[in-house]
């Protein structure tokens, strides 16, 4: 595609790729359990076998439209071709935002957000745009190492430029939370304002913490050792568990469905919180674009990626923090105040790992009060 040029986009994905996928999944194969072990062993055959055969009945082409009701594009920034979302808020006074997933997610956890944003509240709405990061969903695949989240806020800061917003609110979870402090790190002057999702926990151990940073630390080694090997293993040697995500859609459901179980507001099941169809869409995505290789490179790069890694400015845009309870770790104000000069802390009432999935209108309204607060009504006129 050459450069600049902005294509509308419709995912039509081919009748023999759906109707492969139902076959294998009628292979299925599952493995055998010790009796009497819970979820810290992982994702039970019995909850597999129930996400396989929701999955097998899943009405794609249903997904597929409600999808594609949403505009869409296609456009190349830098060499990458990127995938996104793009709708213009109603009324007059409109505040550019755009936002950003994490792993295993796609942009279709952020979808619910859009009629949220769009609409006007108090005089003002959001003209949405939702990227989906390089090597996700319908994004190029990157060919060779260096597309890093470094990068990936480079290519969000031209993208929005192509689109006409000079300036911009950036709100992201997971990796779309890195890409928002590197934005803010590196393109400060674009952002009215950062909105994340969390607080990383790998940032270098204080040398006199507090004592809720001294809790949560070690709260954060002992997640690493009983959940975090998925995060090791992709930061390491993506290719190796990528040859059977990408040859197994069982597998690649297991791989996917645990996360969404374990790192939901959800009591422990894998429909509580995020219904099986929004799951079976992003599987399907993965499996028909065949991204679960790219996706986790994505971990290999990230932790090569000195800036994203290292401490941030603490000094920047201003910074909203949402923390939903059931999110991955959830840290303290503390552990973000070293860090960070935080403008808005929201102790958010339920959700996980996926707001944009579990609780949207949450989510939806703290950006809103983020945005109220500090953007200025002349920066915020729609282009």
């Amino acid at each position: 595609m050459p450069a600049n040029r902005i294509a509308p986009f419709t995912i039509s994905l081919a009748d023999e790729v759906l109707e492969d996928l139902r076959n294998r999944l009628a292979r299925t194969r599952f493995a055998d359990v010790h009796a009497g072990v819970g979820p810290e062993w992982g994702l039970d055959p019995a909850t597999l076998r129930m996400l396989i055969e929701h999955w097998r009945a899943f009405d794609w082409r249903k997904a597929e439209a409600e999808v594609n009701a949403v505009p869409a594009f296609r456009t190349e920034v830098d060499g990458v071709g990127l995938h996104f979302v793009h709708v213009r808020g109603q009324g007059g006074t409109r505040v550019p935002i755009v936002l950003t997933n994490g792993w295993p997610s796609c942009f279709t956890e952020l979808l619910p957000m859009v009629p949220l944003l769009t609409r006007v509240e108090n005089g003002v709405s959001f003209d949405v745009v939702i990227p989906s990061l390089p090597g996700y969903g319908f994004s190029d695949r990157p060919r060779e190492p260096g597309t890093n989240i470094t990068r990936i806020a480079s290519l969000w800061a031209r993208l929005m430029t192509m689109l006409g917003y000079e300036r911009f609110i950036a709100h992201g979870s997971d990796m779309g939370a890195g890409v928002v402090e590197r934005l803010r790190a590196l393109h400060a002057d674009r952002l009215l304002g950062a909105h994340m999702i969390n607080v990383f926990h790998g940032y270098p151990p204080p040398a006199r913490p507090s004592l809720d940073e001294r809790e949560y630390l070690q709260r954060a080694a002992s997640w690493q050792m009983a959940e975090g090997a998925y995060a090791m293993l992709q930061a390491t040697k993506p290719h190796t568990i990528a040859a059977a995500l990408t040859d197994s859609p069982a597998g690649l459901a297991a791989w996917i469905g645990e996360k969404f179980r374990a790192w939901t507001d959800s009591s422990g099941k894998l429909d509580g919180a995020v219904s099986l169809d929004a799951l079976c869409t992003i599987l399907t995505i993965y499996w028909a674009t065949e991204t679960i290789a790219s996706s986790q490179r994505l971990y290999r790069e990230a932790f090569a990626d000195v800036g994203a890694m290292s401490p941030p400015p603490k000094a920047g845009a201003p910074l909203g923090i949402a923390i939903f309870p059931a999110d991955i770790l959830p840290a303290p104000r503390a552990w973000a105040e070293r860090w960070f000069d935080v403008t808005r802390w929201s102790q958010m009432a339920r959700g996980g790992h996926f707001p944009g999935l579990e609780a949207p209108e949450l989510l939806a309204a703290d950006l809103r009060s983020f945005a109220g607060a500090l953007t200025p009504r002349e920066a915020s006129s729609g282009s």
